[in-house]
């Protein structure tokens, strides 16, 4: 389900939304989910070792997150870059397939699931890229220091081939996560118009106090970057405690109009250093779905999902919670219809 057609960048989100009902679905955490199959991801390519060593678990994590009701899957590529590839030996055409394979993965997960409905419910495919924090695997994701001599030049040439790989790989949608700066939220908006990059995209912030990005830098500036860029047709936030997420949505909601898009991890904190997620109380699965509808739907929010530590069950929650008020919105709507038609008939 791409653009297609001559289909306007603008219009992407919204014409998929209302599709779906008005909101849609997202995955969720998708290395923790790999982990609880079996993968051993302690390694500098996190899940992307999976492209390499196990693909039927990316593949089934993928169908796990569809049949838990995900209008959105998002590929194994967020730390799958053609350097990071290199350094573990592969050639660079041989970065290059992985990259597409990551796609191509989601796309036949697609398929099979398609295969077992009756109808075809939307579903998306999200081709996931990481921050340049991601791929040095240090933990700078989840702080945005990246030193002074890291440039937005730096960033756009580090950037540059993996996006265009897959702008190019079949994938509906770019999903711009964790970006931890707004110095990286600029270089992902300069390359895609210097590109020429034609699919749509999303930009998500992550932040640790709920006002700010984890850089420091504000979420209104770094937000306001991304709605100035025509390709970006969503902004939103990831791998952030579920209890920010209500304050950044209503701040990015004051600087844009585009669909927001949110999906938080438990409520844990990951530990850069020990390469560890740091326990906490966090919202187990149909808390964590009331707040989507009790709060972040009211502050603006269209698109729910998990990111780390989150799990098909939660989506599941997600899900039946957002189906349920889709219902009852049915309900007012034919209740008011009904009602007015009395007041006429009378």
């Amino acid at each position: 389900m791409g653009l297609g057609g001559g289909q306007e960048t603008s219009s992407f989100v919204s014409d998929f939304l209302e599709k779906c009902g008005g909101y849609a679905v997202l995955d969720g955490g998708f290395a923790t989910e790999l982990e609880r199959h079996g993968a051993d991801l302690n390694d500098p390519l996190w899940s992307a070792k999976c492209l390499i060593s196990s693909p039927h678990l990316v593949r089934r994590v993928h169908l796990d997150y569809l049949d838990a009701g995900a209008n959105v899957i998002i590929t194994a590529s967020y730390q799958a870059t053609i350097q990071g590839f290199e350094a573990k030996g592969f050639s660079k055409e041989e970065a290059k397939a992985l990259l597409r394979k990551s796609v191509e993965i989601a796309i036949e997960a697609r398929e099979i699931y398609y295969d077992k409905l009756q109808s075809r419910r939307p579903v998306l495919v999200a081709a996931s890229v990481g921050s340049y924090g991601a791929y040095l695997a240090d933990g700078s994701e989840y702080s945005g220091n990246y030193g002074d001599a890291v440039t937005v030049e730096t960033l756009k040439d580090f950037h540059r081939e993996r996006v265009k790989i897959l702008a190019n790989s079949g994938a509906d949608l770019i999903a711009f996560e964790t970006t931890p700066n707004k110095i990286e939220a600029k270089a992902y908006a300069e390359l895609l118009e210097e590109e020429g990059i034609d699919i749509p995209a999303w930009f998500s912030f992550n932040s640790k106090d709920g006002i700010n990005v984890v850089s420091g830098d504000s979420i209104s500036e770094c937000a306001s970057i991304a709605d100035s860029c025509k390709q970006v047709v969503a902004v939103g936030i990831n791998c952030t405690a579920p209890r920010f997420i209500h304050g950044l949505v209503s701040s990015i909601r004051k600087v844009t109009s585009k669909p927001i898009v949110i999906y938080p991890n438990s409520g844990e904190t990951y530990d850069g250093l020990t390469k560890q997620w740091v326990q906490s109380s966090g919202a187990v699965d149909e808390e964590f779905a009331d707040i989507v509808i009790g709060k972040w739907r009211e502050a603006g929010a269209s698109l729910f999902g998990g990111c780390c530590r989150t799990t098909p069950n939660t989506i599941r929650a997600i899900s039946r919670v957002l189906s349920n008020n889709k219902s009852s919105a049915i309900n007012e709507d034919a209740q008011m219809s009904s009602k007015t038609e009395m007041k006429i008939f009378l």
